[in-house]
């Protein structure tokens, strides 16, 4: 009794007691993959920092057999009691006598299943000549590692590693390390890994399967493998090429080698992320290493080059430098999301990828403009709502706040601060302060002072501009999209164009507000106009030059009217006209422009052909029709038709069929362009699209439907489907079922809940839950829910909800159900999210009592944003006016 009061002190706690450092573990682990489960020893080499009756460590789902210590004198005693607690995720070892001070090794026998739910050490399934059989993998980030092996799991407790396996002897066995000897017995082998250099628990990585291999080595000589799907090892070239550039570029950019002699990728069949970038052994989906020139669009081999460079950064950035509790977790993400953009960029110049980083700026805007944010540096009190941190705040207002800090400082400063970052820090755990030292001493900037308020406050300003003659005043407010304007103050870098690129000014906006002179950067050319209304019309003000920083701008009605024209004239930047809509589509949504004066910027977009900017005006559209179907439902076919307007110019010149020799944005464009056309009921284009589906269900290789083309003909496919026309979805669930890659089968999971039909839609959800679809595969298919059946898929989701937790699990996939059915964020699904109070409070009555840690911020953003839209309904529906010159812009050719 006594012993149990004692552990009661170590309940509710996010860490562990520090009785005891981790050094050194001996980890062997025995898999029966038949069976679906494995038995292991751990032996941990401890150093006992503080005279102790208790060991505490985590352990979660693991049967402990036994469990012994030896101290540094070879005397070796068990403990008189074991236990295992669930909810805080722990095992306490208790000691008659106290443990001493000094070195030791704790020695634990386990045993557990390799389960479904794709953590832990868990088990997946491939084909072999059409037989499934199990394979084992691991994914221990956040904080799984203890699923597998009784251990510290926490990133600051860092050691060695000596792992060894005992698996089939007909498969491939592999770990963060080169293997340094096998033994074989019978059908059975064990797999001896050289140890480790340190590294945290969440980076021990396992994989076991069947697959072959091609390699390369860098000019370093480090071995670099890419393990894929047996007979498809060609699939993995472009990424293992990538690799090894990513590898020697970052070498030279942080003046620091890569640590381990070998990196291995693997292509694992069943994955709840996209990759996961443990030492040495990177796993990822295999729709995100695999590259098929034949069915793998523009889109998904820019995305590959973005991931595998990120995962190889990581290799420094979260694996020789780590952060040393979960509050960091930017430090990871954000930088290997924002280096992930370098490194495409020198790869692939053509891309123009930092143009792109925008859609990564306005994926951290959008969620940090919501009350139920929360900063970069977040406290992390429970072990599994770790997994809601993986969010847009870590990694797009992380890695976007790192390149506003680069743009400031300048990228030679910025990078040989990452180098001395790097070597002070090598093996060893790091704070967001750290970081700041290091760039404060290299540049001679108090940048503590300046980016605190960026990392540790939740939210980000709004700059308002207006000018009186030749000054141009500013003020700041915290932007919010529920329309409230908070009391938040940043040091803002602002950046001017005025009239012109070569006229620019930059200041610190260190107040609330402050005034500008701009009269030096007025020319005499431009002062001498007589015609003054002429001379202002030119003198546009583009505040936040290319998107740079972190923040949203409104400026008063003469200044947008003048951005209007140097958008038309074609005055501007890619960036900036991106830019600009982006934040006047926020201002819209938060009640503090009107809808009326977002469709006038909109209409000025018409001759638009830069992929950037085009592929924003589609996202407005989308979430534009998404509030008109329920503020003015008579209008929304008007609406629709001003859109199809707004994308004709660059639709009919891109056509359907790519040109020998085109850019990679017209690759793209065309897929964008011709899927929101069929969207939104382009009768021509949805026609052309069935008709080339036909074509390609005689034909699957046939150029009249390419990789990149074919999500438009599926829209279409299920856009005509019903409960009474069921040959397009019999017909493309057989594409479906005979497809033999994974890129087709992703494509078409997209967009396969995408008819109108509920009764089709529910079939389709049904269909989602089966053996046919890997359970990883779920995100796709919920992402691509129709508008008219967001009901219909509300309620199912209620229906299954049991069902649904129980094959899922509360992991990252879980996620998906709510963000996606509640406030869906993808294009054809953008129109889903609901539009109530009265829906938002539904929604809340449901999960009232289904909340679960790796959920909570979730579901709480979700019903948030519900509200917020709710709100911009209410806005819209009392504008007047609106439904007249959606009429008017819609005839206007």
């Amino acid at each position: 009794m006594e012993h149990k009061q004692s552990i009661v002190q170590f309940k509710g706690r996010a860490r562990l007691p520090s009785f005891a450092i981790p050094k050194h573990y001996d980890l062997h682990l025995k898999l029966d993959l038949s069976a679906c489960t494995f038995s292991g020893t751990v032996q941990i080499h401890l150093s006992i920092v503080e005279e102790t009756k208790f060991l505490v460590m985590n352990a979660l789902e693991l049967d402990v057999h036994q469990v012994w210590f030896t101290n540094s004198h070879g005397q070796k005693c068990h403990p008189c009691d074991v236990v295992l607690d669930g909810d805080d995720e722990f095992l306490v070892l208790v000691f008659d006598k106290a443990l001493g001070i000094g070195e030791g090794v704790l020695g634990v026998e386990f045993s557990a299943i390799l389960n479904a739910h794709l953590k832990g050490l868990y088990k997946c399934t491939y084909l072999d000549g059409g037989e499934k059989k199990n394979m084992a993998v691991t994914q221990f980030e956040a904080v799984d590692a203890r699923r597998c092996f009784p251990c510290w799991d926490e990133p600051a407790l860092k050691a060695t590693f000596k792992i060894a396996l005992d698996v089939p002897s007909e498969l491939t066995a592999l770990s963060n390390m080169p293997i340094v000897n096998e033994q074989l017995d019978g059908d059975v082998k064990t797999v001896y890994f050289e140890e480790s250099p340190i590294m945290s628990t969440y980076l021990v990585a396992v994989v076991v399967g069947l697959f072959d291999y091609i390699e390369d080595t860098t000019s370093d000589g480090v071995k670099v493998r890419a393990y894929c799907p047996v007979g498809k090892s060609d699939k993995g070239e472009f990424a293992l090429n990538l690799a090894v550039k990513t590898l020697d570029l970052f070498s030279k950019y942080f003046s620091t080698p890569y640590s381990l002699p070998k990196l291995d990728m693997v292509a694992v069949p069943e994955f709840s992320g996209g990759a996961m970038e443990n030492y040495g052994l990177i796993t990822y989906r295999e729709n995100e290493l695999l590259f098929d020139p034949l069915h793998s669009t523009a889109a998904r081999k820019q995305r590959m080059a973005i991931v595998v460079s990120h995962e190889v950064a990581h290799q420094w950035f979260g694996n020789l430098v780590t952060m040393e509790w979960w509050t960091d977790l930017w430090l990871n993400e954000g930088f290997a999301t924002w280096i992930s953009y370098m490194a495409t960029d020198i790869l692939f110049p053509e891309w123009k990828v930092w143009s792109q980083f925008l859609q990564q700026t306005t994926g951290g805007l959008v969620m940090d403009a919501l009350e139920q944010s929360h900063p970069i540096q977040v406290e992390v009190n429970h072990a599994r709502s770790v997994l809601e941190i993986f969010d847009a705040i870590s990694y797009k207002k992380g890695s976007a706040v790192i390149r506003m800090l680069q743009a400031y400082l300048g990228d030679d400063i910025f990078q040989k601060s990452l180098s001395s970052y790097m070597k002070r820090f090598s093996g060893k755990n790091a704070k967001t302060e750290d970081l700041w030292s290091v760039l404060s001493e290299e540049s001679g900037v108090k940048i503590r002072e300046m980016m605190d308020d960026w990392t540790k406050k939740q939210g980000y300003p709004v700059i308002s501009v207006k000018a009186k003659d030749h000054i141009l005043e500013f003020e700041q407010a915290q932007f919010l999209s529920a329309g409230l304007l908070g009391d938040g103050e940043w040091i803002v870098p602002i950046t001017i164009s005025f009239g012109s690129y070569e006229r620019r000014k930059n200041f610190l906006l260190e107040t609330k507000s402050s005034e500008v002179d701009v009269s030096d950067l007025v020319s005499s050319s431009h002062t001498k106009l007589k015609n003054k209304e002429a001379c202002d019309e030119q003198l546009w003000v583009k505040v936040n030059v290319e998107q740079s920083g972190f923040y949203r701008v409104k400026y008063e009605d003469k200044l947008a009217a003048r951005l209007r024209k140097a958008i038309e004239h074609n005055n501007l930047e890619a960036t900036d006209k991106f830019g600009i809509l982006d934040d006047a589509h926020a201002l819209c949504e938060a009640c503090e422009q009107s809808l009326s004066s977002l469709l006038c910027l909109m209409d000025v977009y018409r001759k638009e052909v830069d992929y950037i900017v085009l592929s924003k005006l589609i996202d407005v559209c989308y979430n534009v029709v998404k509030v008109a179907s329920e503020a003015i439902p008579d209008s929304v076919n008007e609406l629709k038709q001003f859109f199809i307007n707004l994308l004709m110019f660059r639709a009919e010149a891109l056509g359907w069929e790519p040109v020998p020799g085109e850019s990679h944005f017209s690759t793209l464009l065309r897929a964008e362009v011709l899927q929101a056309l069929v969207t939104f009921g382009h009768d021509k284009t949805q026609n052309e699209a069935l008709d080339r589906f036909q074509i390609l269900l005689n034909d699957r290789n046939t150029p009249l439907l390419t990789a990149d083309t074919r999500a438009a003909a599926y829209i279409a496919v299920m856009r005509n489907a019903s409960s009474f026309r069921k040959e397009g979805f019999e017909a493309l669930l057989n594409v479906y079922r005979e497809a033999g890659t994974v890129q087709e089968k992703e494509r078409i999971l997209r967009y396969f809940a995408s008819s109108p039909d509920p009764d089709t839609v529910v079939d389709v959800l049904n269909f989602f839950l089966c053996d046919e679809v890997r359970d990883q595969d779920i995100m796709y298919g919920l992402c691509g829910i129709s508008l008219e059946c967001r009901e219909t898929a509300w309620k199912w989701m209620k229906e299954n909800w049991d069902l649904i937790l129980t094959k899922y699990g509360a992991g990252l996939l879980l996620t998906h159900f709510v963000r996606d059915i509640v406030t869906p964020v993808s294009r054809i699904a953008s129109a889903l999210t609901f539009c109530s109070n009265e829906k938002a409070d539904e929604v809340e009555e449901f999960f009232a009592s289904r909340v679960h840690p790796s959920i909570a911020m979730t579901l709480k953003q979700s019903i948030e944003q519900v509200r917020i839209k709710a709100r911009w309904v209410q806005g819209v529906r009392q504008e007047q006016s609106l439904q007249e010159l959606v009429k008017q812009l819609a005839g206007k050719k």
